[in-house]
């Protein structure tokens, strides 16, 4: 099947594919409910040697850098304790860390979780990790800007492979919460 984004010639639906997914994401596939078919995530195998998203929009076009969002896991701390979560932006946008996200989470400061913590926290690779199969008492911030795409290239949780959901299905997601403004815009330079 031809992938409804990019230049991908075999897209297959996520649930024919789950051996290509680390366990959090196959898990999270295998039980899927919400609005949007399970069938409709699709799988589409990418090298890894590209998978950050400046080198995979060089290789695949620039029509991606639209359609294409990334998931990232941030720390807040308050009084002592601290917590994670997830925030997915457009590629093109920076997380508004110190902002939307400090302010949502109620913590007195918020930055970006060490690489091997969100990795051992998520059980997913370094350049691949996916709101799909996160711990389901993280809290999920989504950018607007991302539900409202008909489709989303995200990480498939290893740095081989993507996924392409339908934007509306990442608010369906565990204990997702969708904010305007949460993808800030790069600094024009």
């Amino acid at each position: 099947m031809r992938a409804p984004i990019g230049d991908f010639d075999d897209a297959r639906p996520a649930p024919d594919c789950l051996d290509e997914l680390t366990a959090p994401v196959a898990a999270a596939v295998r039980v899927w409910q919400g609005h949007v078919p399970a069938e409709q995530l699709l799988y589409v195998d990418t090298d890894p040697a590209i998978a950050d998203t400046a080198a995979f929009v060089e290789h695949h076009g620039q029509d991606l850098l639209d359609t294409s969002a990334n998931c990232v896991v941030v720390a807040g701390k308050r009084g002592g304790e601290s917590s994670l979560a997830a925030c997915v932006v457009l590629s093109w946008t920076r997380v508004d860390v110190n902002g939307v996200v400090r302010k949502h989470l109620g913590v007195r400061k918020a930055s970006f979780a060490p690489m091997d913590t969100a990795t051992g926290e998520t059980g997913m690779e370094y350049g691949g990790i996916t709101p799909i199969g996160l711990p389901g008492d993280w809290p999920l911030l989504v950018d607007s800007a991302v539900v409202d795409r008909p489709w989303v290239l995200i990480g498939s949780g290893r740095r081989r492979g993507k996924l392409i959901v339908p934007g509306k299905a990442l608010a369906d997601l565990p204990g997702a919460v969708v904010l305007e403004g949460l993808g800030a815009a790069p600094a024009v330079s």
